[in-house]
């Protein structure tokens, strides 16, 4: 049997994320990495994947230029929060927020659970299994949230925190196994 990797890449840091705020379609910070180094760093050959959002497009393209876009790996649609502060809903409607909080079947108005959102993830990891190689895929913290708790079968969803920049490697031979790769000293970025 074939391994399909899978490397699940956070996308940069947006404003929307500093700010607290549930994101719109933002661009990431303007931050001085050298693509070089990133895309060194997945070496060919490899299948580049993002989200739909100018976030996951401009993080991909430090990866490579040839990024494939895949509507699975879209944020959470946020519906009516959609560039709302956490602040702001605590004030104007906190028990929408804290009902969303605590149950995985709520959505925000006139938007996505993460119900929703883990099905639709789970969906695509089955689609991905039986794709051998390297798939690097540049998404949301969401999505990589939905795609662990896939993986480990858990219930602790809110208590994963996906920092921007965030790799993690999921392989499939048979199951899928969570690697938490370790740092090269002889690499340099």
């Amino acid at each position: 049997m074939q391994t399909t990797r899978l490397t699940l890449m956070c996308h940069a840091r947006t404003v929307a994320q500093k700010l607290a705020c549930f994101p719109t379609n933002e661009p990431v910070e303007n931050i001085q990495l050298t693509s070089e180094a990133l895309a060194a760093r997945f070496a060919q050959p490899r299948r580049l994947l993002c989200g739909p959002e100018l976030r996951t497009r401009q993080t991909a393209a430090w990866f490579g230029a040839d990024a494939e876009i895949d509507d699975a790996l879209r944020d959470c649609d946020w519906g009516d929060w959609h560039g709302k502060s956490i602040k702001d809903l605590q004030r104007e409607d906190s028990a929408a927020l804290l009902a969303w909080l605590a149950d995985p079947q709520v959505a925000p108005p006139g938007g996505e659970s993460v119900t929703q959102l883990a099905a639709r993830v789970a969906a695509w990891l089955t689609n991905l299994q039986p794709t051998p190689g390297h798939v690097v895929a540049v998404t949301h913290p969401y999505v990589v949230r939905a795609a662990l708790m896939h993986i480990v079968q858990g219930t602790a969803f809110n208590a994963i925190d996906v920092e921007p920049l965030a790799a993690i490697e999921l392989r499939f031979n048979g199951i899928w196994r969570l690697l938490l790769p370790g740092i090269d000293p002889e690499e340099t970025f």
